[in-house]
This record gives structure tokens, sequence and C-alpha cells, in this order.
């Protein structure tokens, strides 16, 4: 039920895998920017924004699951606290071809506490034990768990350990560790991205803890290096801020991590795939529906770090330019640079 897409897909030359992934990242990972991201990596694994199981049970399904083919392999990440619902919206994304389930259980913001789930969960284990078994039970697909290593001040190695231990009873074999505590008061969730220190031991205390199970380790992971330091330690990277700021560190992840063959892509070329996708969605949709910045700014960063970024940018938010509707602009904002990669 997923989308045609604008976009050929590439070969499955590489067994799909979570060695690598992009974070879920509420008002960021949407559609046109997991498309975006499928230009200069194929082989990452890519997460939607958190969907609320309520917004797939008793309103419109449609308008939050479509996605195009090309963004495979995909997860749904959902936010919620009752087995029901979330076994229903479950079978929801497997229904739309979804690759894998993911229940978010380390989002620390008031408006997910006031609903009785995200990072709150973690103090709960029986309970999202019996989530993830109703999840399982109604799919066929992967059901995968992201969280904190603690809440508040508690950073007892136990509290963790016995979380995982707890679902993992209930079938659950893949497990997100954001290697900080959720502060669930007194800390913004910026903040709580930023002030908790990365714990990066305890994710690979885990592993070693729980071999069986596949362990993936997120939180201010920058650089290549560090991706690869990690991979000595645990079975997969996530990248969140980083990878959208500046998503062309994910240029050579597909031969470094994957060992996947074929010429790199370059910036241009990048550009020049989004063109089809971006007219396709602007004729669908039309200028009342969908607005050209609603894809272009997320290619931002795209440019970070080459002389003449900064008009790259300028050139990609100018209104007026916007308002006319053009997908062309992307090669004209590439002009203005003195030299591309």
């Amino acid at each position: 039920m997923s989308t045609s897409s604008t976009i050929p897909a590439a070969t499955a030359i590489v067994p799909p895998s979570r060695r690598l992934s992009v974070a879920p990242m509420m008002d960021w990972t949407d559609r046109h920017c997991r498309v975006f991201h499928r230009q200069i990596t194929r082989h990452t694994w890519l997460y939607t924004e958190m969907v609320n199981t309520g917004a797939l049970v008793y309103g419109d399904a449609e308008r939050h699951l479509r996605f195009d083919d090309i963004e495979h392999p995909i997860a749904l990440q959902l936010g919620g606290s009752d087995p029901g619902d979330l076994a229903k919206s479950a079978k929801l994304g497997e229904q739309w071809s979804y690759d894998e389930i993911n229940l978010n259980c380390g989002c620390p913001s008031e408006r997910v506490q006031k609903g009785s789930f995200g990072a709150c969960l973690m103090n709960e284990p029986q309970l999202v034990a019996d989530c993830v078994k109703a999840m399982r039970d109604a799919v066929s697909i992967d059901v995968t768990v992201k969280h904190r290593i603690g809440i508040d001040h508690n950073e007892e190695y136990g509290f963790v350990r016995d979380f995982i231990g707890t679902v993992a009873d209930a079938g659950c074999k893949t497990f997100i560790v954001h290697a900080r505590n959720a502060i669930l008061k007194g800390l913004s969730p910026k903040e709580n991205r930023e002030i908790p220190p990365l714990r990066y031991a305890v994710a690979y205390e885990l592993k070693r803890e729980f071999p069986d199970l596949e362990i993936i380790i997120n939180g201010g992971i920058k650089s290549d290096d560090e991706i690869a330091l990690h991979l000595q330690h645990v079975d997969g990277v996530m990248l969140g801020r980083e990878a959208y700021h500046n998503p062309w560190t994910m240029a050579d992840w597909d031969a470094r991590f994957y060992n996947a063959p074929g010429a790199p892509r370059t910036r241009i070329d990048v550009l020049e795939a989004m063109i089809p996708y971006i007219e396709a969605q602007l004729r669908h949709y039309g200028p009342l529906g969908l607005k050209l910045n609603s894809i272009t700014r997320h290619m931002l960063g795209l440019m970070q770090g080459l002389p003449g970024a900064r008009a790259f940018r300028q050139t990609l938010s100018d209104s007026k330019q916007l308002a006319l509707g053009d997908a062309r602009l992307l090669l004209a904002a590439a002009a203005r640079m003195p030299a591309t990669a």
C-alpha cells in the first residue's frame, strides 16, 4: 500500500540490515526527508517520525502511513501504551508494507508523558512487554523498542538491564539504546538530548549481557570513525541530528559499512534525482496541498562544509523563489556555489 516511486529503487545487492540507521525525529524525518536521505544512502535503515496510535486507530491513517517505495528499508515508530491500540496500529503498518514496527520508550516530552507513553514507559517494563507481545501477535515483521538507559537520576545499570530482560522475554530481539538518561521533569526535549551525560559503556555492557539480542546504540555520534568504534561493541549505530543537519556524512556509508559496490553519487546527482520526485509531488497535491519548502527544508545541510554553502541555503530558503514551485530551484541554488562535490 506504499506509493509507487518516481525514482528507481536500487537492486537489492545487500541484505537489509540495521547496521546503520537514521533516528526518528519529530518534524524532521517525514517522508520527503526520507526520500532525500535515500538518494545519499541506499542501505541505511530509515525511521518515521513517532506516530501516536490514536492518529492511526481513530484518525486519517493514510496521511500518517503513506510513503514512497524507494524508502525501504523503513520502520514505523509508534507512540502509545495500550496493547490493543498498538496491535491495531502495528497491523496497519504491516499492511502498508513497513519493514519494522518500533515502540517509542525514549521520548521525554511532557505531552508524551501526559499520554502515558514514551520514556515514562521504562518505569513499567511489564506493560511494555505486554505491548510488544500484542504487536508481535498481530504482525509477522520485526517489533523493536527504542529507549533510554535510565529515568531521571537513576543511573543503576540494573534498571535498564531488567527493563530489557523483561521486554526480551516477550519476544523483542532488537533494542535501540539512546545512551542517556531521560529527565522527565525540568528539562525540555532538546535539553534531554544534550544535558544528561552519554554513557556508551552501558550499551556495551548490555550487549555483553544479552549477546543474542541486537543492540543498537544512539546518542551524540557524529563521525564515521565513531561509528566504526561503536561497531566493535554493538550490532548497529543510529545517528540523529548529525545525519539531518549534515546529511552528506552518510555518503560513504554504503561502501564502508555495507560493502556495497558501485560508484558513489555526488551532491549534484542527489539534487538531480530529487527533481522528478518533487515535480511528481507538486503535481499530485497541487500548490495548495504541498509547498516546495515542505521538501527543500530538509535539504539545506547538503552542502555543509563547502565554499558557498550559505548561498545554497539562502537560495533554497528564498520565499519568492519557493513560491514559484519550480523544482529546478535546487540546481539554481547549487549554481551559486563556486564548487560542488
